[in-house]
């Protein structure tokens, strides 16, 4: 059972992050909108059983819950912990299994592979770690043409700057692998 090293604010004002002793996964995210997306997880199925609950993203030893705006924060935290403290960690899994879903876009030519896997070397050094040490995260969900389409996780997907300086800021790194390149977030 994961124990909480510690509890962190977020720039999303409607989402915490818990720092966890134990892993929840290994390098495997689990983003999720809502209830329904999540009820194959009991993790992430107890905290949507609290009422206020609007989002819940883990990976490793982090997990982020984004509430409604409508709760306070101090009596949610309360609720949150339980069902975190009570999850079970997380079983080792093979490198294999890891590398499969870094590598779920399929369909595109070796050059477009090839930008793609730069671009992601980009990311992952200079965005990924910013975006994760807020609670949140970003997926590549495809490359098409010059228009890179990218998802935010946790605290990002509902964070307010998520959609202008941050998109900004990696459209200009990106920019300077691929100057043509369009960033698309949905």
């Amino acid at each position: 059972m994961p124990k909480i090293a510690d509890i962190e604010d977020t720039p999303n004002p409607n989402a915490v992050k818990f720092i966890l002793k134990e892993p929840l996964s290994w390098g495997i995210a689990h983003s999720y909108d809502n209830a329904e997306q999540a009820k194959d997880d009991a993790l992430a199925s107890a905290l949507f059983d609290i009422e206020h609950v609007a989002n819940v993203y883990y990976v490793d030893r982090w997990l982020t819950v984004t509430q409604d705006g409508k709760a306070d924060w101090q009596e949610l935290r309360r609720l949150v912990a339980v069902p975190i403290r009570a999850a079970p960690a997380a079983e080792a899994q093979s490198a294999a299994t890891v590398a499969a879903a870094a590598n779920a876009i399929t369909d595109l030519s070796p050059e477009d592979r090839e930008r793609l896997d730069r671009i992601t070397t980009l990311l992952d050094a200079q965005i990924r770690p910013y975006l994760q040490s807020d609670g949140g995260d970003l997926i590549v969900l495809g490359l098409k043409d010059n228009q890179l389409t990218v998802h935010y996780q946790g605290a990002c997907g509902t964070c307010p700057s998520s959609i202008s300086g941050t998109l900004n800021a990696i459209a200009n790194m990106v920019q300077t692998i691929d100057p043509d390149i369009e960033i698309v977030a949905v």
